[in-house]
């Protein structure tokens, strides 16, 4: 499933060049991951399980500078589940020209507050990070 959210460009997002700050990007992405988790997961059979998906590493590479009033799509898909892993990636384009500001591959884990470390994406918490990844 390729999940779209759409970002205005703010001058709260703004670094002393008038650019995006490069940290600004992760909220966005962020933002987006949430976005893609509500639309095509139930959120709350995660909190009944007392399961959090947790950021273990980003990938992102910077194309081009967004600035003020621009709007962002961020696309975010579920690329893949591992045993321990579920890899998601997201592209931010500029709505009016579709030219790619960033992209970024995001490696999440599951874990729970009474197990130590990630846990293994199997059964219904498999089949249900699996319904993210859908059909385009």
């Amino acid at each position: 499933m390729l999940h779209k959210t759409e970002i205005k460009v703010r001058g709260y997002h703004l670094d002393l060049y008038g650019h995006v700050n490069n940290a600004r990007y992760l909220e966005f992405l962020e933002e987006a991951r949430w976005g893609l988790l509500e639309d095509a997961s139930d959120i709350g059979w995660f909190m009944q399980q007392q399961l959090a998906l947790v950021v273990t590493r980003i990938d992102i590479r910077y194309k081009r500078p967004a600035t003020m009033g621009d709007v962002l799509v961020i696309e975010t898909q579920l690329a893949q589940l591992e045993e321990r892993a579920a890899i998601v990636t997201q592209r931010i384009v500029r709505a009016d020209n579709g030219k790619l500001v960033a992209e970024a591959d995001v490696t999440l884990a599951v874990v729970h507050p009474d197990t130590a470390g990630a846990l293994v994406i199997e059964g219904e918490l498999a089949s249900r990070l699996g319904a993210m990844k859908g059909a385009e």
